[in-house]
């Protein structure tokens, strides 16, 4: 079987080839540039829970360490505090990775892309072409075969392609996928500098500094803070296209800390600078025959302090689980169709969602007849952006997929929605070894998990084989996809000998009520695609067996 060929070198496309390769599928990387990036500090993304938590799973880096987790977030608008935020500390303390209110990690991007890439330098099943851009993709049945020009430019032959190259992307443009939307939906001027500011590692949006002046700083200013003292400052700029010189962000700078300090400009060190310019576009098709697009080859986002990136990380979570059954045992088109269906859908809301708010954020008309105390509902608005919280921010669910059972006997409700990612709680594993739930995501297997109060304080080879245990265990084996077995002390909303069935992305299936063999079966059946139809030669040589025992 030939690899799956990822077109792009970007943050999407090395996690979409190391998720492809801990499920043994091999992949080949093709990066037009020279193997390694620029660093560039005004070059940062905020990674939420789940998609920081994806990323240390799959290079065993704690990401901690290499950026900054948020102790806090203050809104501000003009001299007056509007919201505080204190976040869970789940960087120290393990045992609240599942908690309500856990932490943004801000990272500069060049950062995560290395430790993305050190990891992939360990594993055999990928290989990394340099210099290669793609010019021509060819498809029929049975795989696909791309060329590259550069250097060593040459042919390709692979078994699907994933096109993870930016908004610009040439897979797309190959497969002539529109791509509608607007352009220029917000520019921001963008400063990285070394300083020491009065709200050590917290987030602050400032709306309306009182300090502003015309020409200088604009309504809004945002500031992220890195490791080593430095800091991330975003000004949103006026509409139009005017250019953003030197002097002008200068100026920006030294009023915004000026005013932040109250008295003198602080001194500081500039380290990058650049402008970050918003579009909102979401492509037609996803899917293309064995061609996908992920990331922002297939969607612009990033309005109203959202991240982009989180989506393209769950992109490549949700095509990488679907891809390896296909390549391992033939394709399941239902399964390899709901990619689309199930990641456009949740990006489709939430640009929906911000291009409703826009209007009302940034004109504030109309904005007491949709928000009760117009200028705390604008923050709590764009706070949502910022958080990922909210129709704005926060992750979607699946729960209209294609992929979801429909109604079970035996099902239950938890607090977690059915499609809704799970909470990460603490879990006994097969070995006996106590681990974090989402540890053992990604590994190419559906996971089973019992709600057993009590087991935690006893060794699993005295519970293993009593009680309901036995019979479950053989469920599991029965079912039509490799799954794990897992048990919890407890679980959100679940009561004792709920059974969960979740996703390898970690969303969920369902929940039932103790062990229904033939419930967990067609629920695990049914978010894999349904059953595998034979193909055309597998029903012909079928027939003639038959046949010929006749």
């Amino acid at each position: 079987m030939d690899p799956v060929i990822i077109v792009g070198a970007g943050p999407v496309g090395l996690t979409l080839a190391l998720a492809l390769a801990r499920q043994e599928v091999p992949c080949v990387v093709l990066d037009e540039g020279p193997g390694k990036d620029e660093p560039r500090l005004a070059r940062s993304v905020v990674l939420r829970e789940d998609t920081t938590a994806l990323i240390e799973r799959l290079t065993g880096v704690p990401l901690g360490e290499a950026g900054t987790h948020w102790a806090g977030w203050r809104s501000v608008r003009r001299k007056q505090v509007m919201r505080e935020v204190t976040f869970d500390d789940a960087a120290e303390d393990p045992e609240n990775l599942g908690a309500p209110n856990p932490a943004p990690l801000h990272i500069a991007q060049h950062v995560l892309t290395g430790a993305l890439r050190t990891a992939l330098a360990g594993e055999p099943l990928v290989k990394i072409a340099v210099e290669s851009r793609l010019d021509a993709i060819e498809q029929e049945t049975s795989g696909v075969t791309v060329h590259t020009r550069g250097p060593k430019g040459t042919w390709w032959r692979g078994s699907y392609v994933v096109g993870c190259d930016g908004p610009r992307s040439t897979v797309r443009k190959l497969m002539d996928i529109r791509f509608p939307g607007r352009t220029a939906v917000e520019r921001h001027a963008v400063a990285a500098l070394r300083v020491e500011l009065p709200w050590e590692g917290q987030a602050l949006l400032h709306r309306m500094p009182p300090w502003r002046t015309s020409g200088a700083s604009g309504g809004e200013v945002t500031g992220r803070p890195l490791p080593e003292g430095v800091w991330r400052l975003d000004w949103l700029l006026p509409p139009g296209k005017d250019l953003v010189t030197p002097e002008l962000l200068v100026g920006h700078v030294r009023e915004t800390l000026a005013g932040w300090s109250e008295g003198p400009t602080p001194s500081y060190e500039l380290l990058d600078t650049g402008v970050h310019t918003v579009h909102h576009r979401l492509a037609r098709r996803w899917r293309v025959g064995r061609v996908f697009i992920a990331g922002d080859a297939a969607h612009c986002l990033g309005a109203l302090g959202t991240h982009g990136l989180d989506e393209g990380l769950r992109d490549a979570d949700n095509l990488a689980w679907k891809l390896a059954p296909a390549w391992h045992q033939g394709p399941r088109e239902a399964l390899l169709d709901s990619y689309q269906t199930e990641r456009r859908a949740v990006v489709a809301a939430r640009l929906r969602a911000a291009d409703q708010a826009l209007p009302l954020l940034r004109t504030g008309s109309g904005l007491r007849s949709y928000v009760r105390g117009s200028a705390r509902g604008l923050d709590a608005l764009l706070t949502d952006g910022h958080l990922g919280q909210g129709a704005i921010g926060s992750p979607g669910t699946y729960a209209e997929s294609p992929l979801a059972p429909k109604e079970l006997e035996g099902e239950v409700p938890v607090d977690t929605p059915r499609g809704a990612p799970v909470a990460d709680v603490r879990v006994t594993a097969e070995d006996g070894s106590f681990v974090q739930l989402r540890d053992r995501l990604g590994r190419g297997a559906m996971l089973v998990l019992l709600i057993a109060p009590g087991t935690g304080v006893w060794e699993r080879k005295h519970w293993a084989t009593a009680g309901i245990m036995p019979r479950l265990a053989a469920a599991v084996t029965a079912l039509p996809y490799p799954a794990e077995l897992l048990v919890a002390e407890s679980y959100p909303g679940a009561a004792a000998h709920t059974v969960l069935l979740v996703r390898p992305d970690g969303h969920l299936v369902t929940a039932l009520s103790g062990v229904r063999p033939a419930d967990l079966y067609t629920a695990a059946e049914t978010a894999l695609g349904g059953p595998v139809k034979a193909s055309a030669e597998e029903e012909e040589e079928e027939a003639s067996a038959t046949a010929g025992s006749r």
